[in-house]
């Protein structure tokens, strides 16, 4: 048996980090199971579905380079399909036409409630009976699946173990409604099968309704996949995610400034474990992932432990993986990197520093732009008449180099601190705002080697002049 999972979103909004996880887990298990994995837009819900939550799935699942084998699928374009299996099962006698209005069940149901009973749909209640008998061709009308009234569905979740639920707990839920368009428990069954799923990933949400779609299953004689149902994700502070704890578009973290390789290892921890083990390659994340090791218990969302997490990637992936998605960045920036040395290699120098994406193009610009101002605090600091000595000898030195790399560059600070003798921060520190503009950066003779010798004069000899101008103006 070839496995085969599926991702089904309904697009009413974005693709947002529970909805992520839930498509992670899908795609790792059939990529773990050497299966397929299918990526299905469930959008049956015609008000509530629009093309911009459509392309905002798609955009993410690209984005996180979940690619999926199958789809993408859209429910709206199967409707022939579902109302053949809907006519099989009305011929069958597994389904039935219900007349009872949308008034009339409200007000059975208001009854039961003052009765203290369960508000549930029940097919023999004598209004209800009375209503089907009475109507005539022409009449608007629902069909209903006929939902066993006796004993149990009973499944074994790979997360949560058995699961039984009564059948006397479970509506004759609606199949087609009166404008025959079909409904998602329905339309879900019908997509499964036809599709070969054979596992399915999703939250524990979904339980009720895994088992008014098993007894679908069970009444078209189609096979039940194996279901899994994972357990929500909360804020850091207990309570039920929302936009403050990050519930939001996963391509707000590519705003951000999050690697989807980042995100995804952090997604895969919310749940799933193993060993100690916190970093994972995409490789590894397949090898090891496996149902069983899925939590049952909620998981907490910790932006910190992400920001740390993203750190890592940033410092330690392939420059080359880590420039792909930087260059996002450097357009929103304005930043134009042909004007400068290799992305790669200031990446390299420059990430270690860095938590995000938007950090880092944000240092990088020193590289690839000039600037007429320095850093105010930071001139203020370092850019006074003590500094003028130690800058004008780092200069002379840095215009006689005839090789430009990083030890000579080295050397001629050690050289200039030697000659004044004065510390290597009255040298670095100076040579260091003079060069970026700022406070802070790399240490500064690797800084200065891929900034390029031009540009450190250039820049060295504004920060003397800067100086200069300072002290004539304090006379």
């Amino acid at each position: 048996m070839t496995v085969k999972t599926r991702f089904a979103p309904s697009p009413t909004g974005f693709l947002h980090v529970g909805g992520a996880r839930t498509a992670l887990y899908s795609w790792l298990y059939a990529k773990n199971q050497g299966g397929e994995f299918v990526l299905r837009i469930e959008d049956t819900d015609l008000e509530r579905s629009t093309q911009e939550a459509v392309d905002a799935i798609l955009e993410g699942m690209s984005w996180l380079e979940l690619n999926w084998d199958e789809g993408p699928y859209y429910q709206t374009k199967r409707f022939d399909r579902y109302n053949e299996v809907v006519d099989q099962l009305l011929a069958a006698g597994k389904a039935y036409k219900c007349y009872a209005s949308k008034d009339l069940l409200d007000e059975i149901r208001a009854e039961q409630e003052a009765n203290k009973e369960h508000p549930r749909y029940d097919a023999n209640h004598p209004k209800i009976k009375a209503v089907n008998e009475a109507a005539k061709d022409g009449d608007p009308y629902v069909v209903r699946f006929c939902n066993p009234k006796e004993g149990s569905v009973v499944f074994d979740d790979q997360i949560r173990g058995r699961i039984e639920i009564r059948n006397d707990q479970l509506d004759d839920l609606i199949i087609r409604r009166t404008d025959g368009s079909p409904t998602y428990n329905f339309c879900v069954v019908v997509d499964d099968w036809d599709m070969g799923i054979t596992h399915v990933v999703r939250g524990e949400d979904h339980i009720n309704n895994t088992a008014r779609q098993i007894n679908i299953y069970l009444a078209l004689e189609a096979p039940v996949p194996t279901f899994a149902h994972c357990a929500m994700i909360l804020g850091d502070d207990g309570a039920k995610l929302s936009k403050r704890h990050g519930a939001v578009s996963v391509m707000q973290y590519r705003d951000e400034g999050y690697l989807p390789n980042a995100l995804n290892n952090y997604l895969v921890r919310l749940g799933w474990s193993h060993g100690d083990q916190e970093i994972f390659t995409r490789d590894e994340m397949i090898e090891y992932f496996s149902l069983d090791a899925i939590s049952k218990s909620a998981s907490a969302f910790n932006t910190d432990k992400l920001l740390w997490l993203n750190n890592q990637y940033i410092k330690n992936s392939d420059p080359e993986y880590v420039a792909k998605h930087l260059q996002w960045h450097l357009d929103q920036q304005g930043i134009h990197k042909e004007n400068g040395p290799a992305i790669t290699d200031v990446i390299q120098l420059v990430g270690e520093r860095c938590n995000t994406l938007v950090e880092l193009a944000q240092q990088s610009r020193y590289f690839y732009e000039d600037f007429d101002d320095f850093e105010p605090g930071a001139a203020k600091k370092h850019l006074r008449g003590v500094a003028k000595a130690p800058l004008s000898l780092a200069l002379e030195k840095i215009k006689a180099l005839t090789v430009w790399n990083t030890e000579n560059l080295h050397q001629v600070i050690a050289d200039v601190c030697e000659a004044l003798e004065v510390g290597m921060g009255k040298v670095g520190m100076p040579l260091r705002v003079a060069v970026t503009g700022i406070g802070q950066s790399p240490s500064v003779d690797a800084t200065m080697n891929l900034i390029g010798k031009a540009r450190v004069v250039q820049r060295i000899e504004m920060a003397i002049a800067f100086i200069e101008a300072r002290e004539a103006n304090a006379q």
